[in-house]
């Protein structure tokens, strides 16, 4: 998904070369593709993603015309690459993001996929994910998806509690989720579900029913992120004004703990802070790819996108973006080259959330001193010095802010 606000940064060049830093060690590391669809029926109340309904938007903008620029980005991509020195890879994986990707036709999907495919390939085995609203799809479209060359969908669940759906302005029942869920297996698609905790007015009861329903559909992968209230969002103006209570941390805290252990109990295990797979092979692979800085290119308004330590976002708003496209000129408005200290910085924040955890010959000498202190706290896994690896506790997990704090120089 996309944020809605774009950080500052410098210009971007409308040829879309990138600096010599993208391509070094480019060979070594992997390369995944990101597709943003910016199309949602309704904007929900919580969200602040770069997201529009339809009749906001025309032109290459429109829902209509949107996967034709798409595919003219793919290939502005792939030349821009090969005109910047990075070695030829194919993709190891894909992932179409929003907004609602099922909001436009599943043809119209595959052939951003099919074009994507004709200018990297991908490597055998890819993955292919794409993420749906359970009443934006059919048996037929996920079907469609599936011979397409998709592996994957992930469904936003949210909560199975009619009056916390009603709170985040979701539109599906209830009931469409396992229907989904059976459409999509008899596809051949593996499924993921996606979870929020802590909405205002949600019980902890409410909270294990949606669990044990999501467990009850038996996903091969489950994400569960704690609701934050963003600025600008219908739910932070209804808090302003008393309508709905507000967040608490220790709320939270109890239903992330309730969460692990009901999914851990369930036979998935937590493999990145916020993420649970039945088995390694049901992560999710570009998921991890973010965390561990490997390259990718983002697809779509405002998508970001990354390679070696260089950062460049795209035109914010789909107008903006579908009308550089059609002059040939790079999307990107903006972008970023990180020195060697960010690059650490950023190292420890990411590589800590994982249940791989974070290798000690990584840290610098007053991280390393600082991992016995977290060990002593409970925070680190005791056997650190024995596995030469940074892992968190689950006392850790629900604190991982102050362990990176504590990780990083002064």
């Amino acid at each position: 998904m996309t944020p809605s606000a774009l950080p500052l940064g410098d210009p971007a060049p409308a040829d879309g070369l990138l600096p010599a830093q993208a391509a070094d060690g480019a060979a070594d590391r992997n390369f995944g593709l990101y597709v943003h669809i910016p199309f949602c029926s309704v904007r929900c109340g919580y969200c602040d993603f770069n997201t529009y309904t339809a009749t906001e938007l025309g032109g290459g903008a429109s829902q209509a015309a949107y996967a034709g620029t798409a595919e003219r980005e793919v290939v502005f991509a792939a030349d821009a690459m090969r005109r910047s020195g990075l070695p030829e890879r194919r993709m190891g994986t894909v992932f179409f993001g929003g907004g609602t990707p099922t909001l436009l036709p599943a043809e119209d999907l595959a052939a951003i996929l099919r074009t994507a495919v004709d200018q990297w390939g991908l490597e055998p085995g890819a993955e292919v994910t794409t993420e749906a609203n359970p009443d934006s799809v059919t048996p037929e479209s996920l079907q469609l998806l599936a011979d397409a060359g998709f592996t994957r969908v992930s469904f936003g669940m949210q909560s199975a509690v009619p009056h916390v759906l009603a709170v985040l302005d979701r539109t599906h029942t209830p009931s469409r989720v396992p229907q989904a869920v059976k459409w999509a297996r008899e596809a051949g698609l593996h499924v993921s579900v996606d979870l929020i905790y802590g909405t205002p007015g949600e019980s902890m009861a409410d909270w294990k029913t949606s669990l044990e329903e999501a467990l009850s559909y038996e996903p091969d992968h489950i994400s569960a992120y704690a609701l934050i209230i963003e600025e600008g969002t219908k739910l932070a103006a209804r808090m302003r004004r008393g309508e709905v209570p507000p967040i608490d941390d220790d709320d939270h805290a109890d239903k992330y703990v309730l969460a692990d252990e009901m999914m851990s109990a369930a036979g998935l295990s937590w493999y990145e802070v916020s993420n649970w797979a039945r088995t390694p092979a049901d992560q999710c692979r570009h998921n991890l790819a973010y965390w561990r800085s490997d390259d990718w290119w983002g697809i779509g308004p405002g998508a970001h996108s990354h390679a070696g330590g260089v950062r460049w976002w795209n035109a914010k708003h789909p107008t903006a973006y579908a009308q550089r496209i059609g002059a040939g000129e790079s999307p990107a408005v903006g972008r970023e080259t990180l020195d060697a200290d960010t690059r650490y910085v950023e190292d420890i924040m990411l590589r800590t959330r994982l249940a791989e955890g974070l290798d000690l010959s990584r840290l610098r000498e007053p991280g390393r001193l600082a991992v016995a202190g977290l060990m002593a706290d409970s925070l680190v896994d005791p056997r650190a010095a024995l596995t030469g690896r940074v892992i968190l506790t689950g006392r850790g997990r629900l604190l991982a802010d102050a362990v990176v704090r504590r990780l990083l120089p002064d």
